[in-house]
């Protein structure tokens, strides 16, 4: 005999964690960093519930990721948001003088490279890297908005780049940066024959944003709609219930690593900088 629906057992809590989250819209990625997060909260405190913990479990597991993991406060704050999420919204239990368990970040002036020092660190690079670097140079852009970019927010005819659900969720138009324009013409083509490679293999579908793909179901096999910089490699869509091979979008480690690697390279500081500012774009 089969189990009515009123005598299934509840979803699991990280389940729980994971709809909440999709049911507000939260990006993949912070879904996966927050479900690590209270996965390695409950380990810290032995498997006990949450429901049976509160806010000194969560200033203990925080204060121990200070002393002895030495974390960066902004990533011990990515824990204690994800400790609040899942106790206000979740659990629904609320906690008294959370507020004040969130770390100081320092204040810090980015290191700012002059119009030769980019070039000198582009002149490093090569192939898609020196594309996208090149377009974050000109368009002001973050990595993961230029590696989230769809054929479609390339607009060739009004030299725009269309930058769909950036921070805080908001759209906004970008000048297409000249010296980029016919390498861009080359790397739609090139995703076009990858597409279709992936069609005739009974693939060729993209995650589509909230409930888009329930509405227009065939825009996920649609050109406009992948990966300008698709990745090299199907991977497991998983927000997915059934496990849909799809072609997702470079990493934007890739990226990363190449353009450290290129300021290494050129020495042109002592310190070697994770991060910096790019200065004005030029037209070069």
């Amino acid at each position: 005999m089969g189990i009515s629906s009123s005598q299934k057992p509840p979803p699991k809590l990280l389940d729980q964690v994971a709809a909440k989250m999709r049911l507000l819209h939260y990006s993949i990625r912070t879904e996966e960093a927050y479900l690590d997060w209270i996965r390695r909260f409950i380990l810290f405190h032995h498997k006990r519930h949450p429901r049976d913990m509160g806010a000194v479990e969560i200033e203990a597991f925080l204060t121990d990721l200070a002393v002895n993991g030495k974390v960066a406060a902004s990533t011990q704050n990515q824990a204690f948001s994800a400790l609040l999420f899942l106790y206000r919204n979740v659990l629904e239990i609320k906690l008294p003088s959370l507020n004040a368990l969130r770390a100081k970040r320092p204040d810090r002036v980015p290191v700012v490279l002059t119009v030769e020092e980019v070039r000198t660190i582009l002149s490093e690079l090569d192939g898609i890297e020196l594309l996208q670097a090149e377009i974050l140079y000109g368009t002001g852009l973050r990595v993961l908005e230029c590696c989230r970019l769809r054929v479609q927010d390339v607009d060739f005819g009004r030299k725009l780049i269309v930058v769909r659900d950036g921070k805080s969720e908001k759209d906004r138009l970008v000048p297409l940066p000249a010296r980029t324009e016919a390498r861009l013409h080359d790397q739609v083509a090139q995703v076009g024959r990858i597409h279709e490679r992936d069609l005739i293999k009974g693939n060729g579908s993209v995650w589509l944003p909230y409930a888009f793909e329930r509405k227009s179901p065939g825009a996920a096999r649609e050109l406009g709609w992948q990966y300008l910089f698709p990745s090299s490699r199907l991977s497991v869509d998983p927000r997915h219930q059934d496990g849909v091979l799809r072609r997702h979008h470079r990493h934007e480690n890739l990226l990363q690593k190449r353009v450290k690697a290129a300021v290494v390279a050129t020495r042109l500081t002592s310190d070697q900088p994770e991060w910096f500012a790019w200065p004005c774009p030029v037209e070069a």
